[in-house]
């Protein structure tokens, strides 16, 4: 068996779990109402997998430049069957199926974009970004700079990302620092539908690239959309939960760990206030910093590394700029600084609503 046939093997098993987690969530994409074209408005009900396919379905209708680019995007609908349709309503000269080859899809996709293209790249699972990393890195990121701002790169790249999906190594990874400490990149991560399918749009519409991190073990749960108003720029962050003692900061999948903690806290008589970063660079301070004013206490929470992450980073930041408003260190919470184990230590090895706790005590008792 060559490489490559031992690579579409295991993809084909990924779709198998993928569905069956999917199944498990409660969301069947084969049952589940199509994503709305766009003169039907209003609020919907989806699930963040059927959100962005809205998103990436109304860039499709409202400019003919952009293209969808990946492997197995096309009448498979990808893995996570987020471009399902997409294909039969677009055709493949608009949702191209790629070879297996992360660093040609980027590669071509900035040719592309000097072209005058708007390229949608799908990097399939997180740990397959790195065979693309010189041309995000060293290409695509200085292009603009490198033409001293006569050329554009407006090349979104989707990657599927985190854990809580029972899958293995390369496949639950969370590489978000390299591109957030690489100048020249943006990089959201959106945590509910609604943001999901702004977020795309807005980063479709972007003059720059933008690293879009999609927490594929927030893919199922559904939740309202409105299609009409988009509520807060791309890179804004903000409160999602008012709280009173220490305020908890996370970013994707994240959110709903913390969201959990505060809903244990609470009974316990203690009020977490929660914000969502959204955008991973750059990072929108300035509600985390009027939460810290006002709490005196921050923990940064995170599926990645804990060692030079990006949580070390927020960490910093609010050190320096929020030092007397403090009445305890900035903590984090991460996951190990170890490569990601098998899925049966998963749950070990991924920060739970109960170390976010243990990390809220430690805050408290100084």
């Amino acid at each position: 068996m060559t490489g490559i046939d031992a690579r579409r093997q295991a993809q084909e098993s990924e779709v198998r779990v993928s569905e069956t987690t999917a199944a498990a969530s409660g969301s069947d994409a084969s049952t589940e109402a199509a994503a709305p074209a766009d003169a039907v408005r209003g609020v919907h009900t989806m699930s963040m997998a059927k959100a962005i396919n809205a998103g990436l379905a109304d860039a499709l209708r409202a400019d003919e430049k952009v293209l969808l680019m990946g492997e197995d995007i096309g009448p498979l609908g990808g893995v996570f069957r987020v471009t399902e349709g997409l294909s039969a309503e677009f055709g493949d000269k608009r949702v191209l199926d790629t070879p297996l080859a992360e660093s040609g899809i980027v590669g071509t996709a900035i040719g592309l974009a000097m072209r005058g293209y708007r390229p949608v790249c799908e990097i399939q699972f997180d740990g397959f970004i790195f065979p693309a990393f010189d041309q995000i890195t060293t290409q695509l990121a200085r292009q603009t700079l490198r033409h001293e701002g006569r050329v554009s790169m407006p090349i979104v790249i989707r990657v599927p990302y985190g854990g809580h999906i029972g899958s293995i190594e390369h496949h639950q990874e969370s590489p978000e620092a390299y591109f957030a400490h690489t100048p020249g990149l943006r990089v959201v991560s959106p945590s509910s539908p609604h943001d999901a399918y702004w977020m795309i749009r807005e980063s479709i519409e972007s003059r720059d690239p933008v690293l879009f991190l999609e927490p594929k073990s927030r893919y199922w749960p559904k939740g309202p959309v409105d299609l009409d108003h988009s509520g807060l720029p791309l890179h804004a962050s903000r409160v999602v939960r008012q709280g009173t003692d220490v305020t908890v900061v996370g970013h994707g999948a994240m959110v709903s760990t913390l969201l959990q903690a505060a809903d244990i806290a609470a009974e316990e008589g203690t009020s977490l206030e929660v914000v969502d970063l959204r955008s991973l660079s750059p990072i929108d301070y300035g509600p985390l910093l009027d939460s810290v004013h006002r709490t005196g206490r921050l923990v940064v929470a995170q599926e990645a590394y804990g060692n030079v992450s990006v949580g070390s980073e927020v960490a910093a930041t609010v050190a320096e700029r929020a030092f007397y408003s403090l009445e305890a260190p900035v903590l984090r919470v991460s996951g190990f600084d170890t490569p990601f184990p098998p899925a049966a230590l998963e749950t070990e090895y991924l920060p739970s609503p109960d170390r976010v706790l243990e990390a809220v005590d430690r805050a408290l008792a100084y």
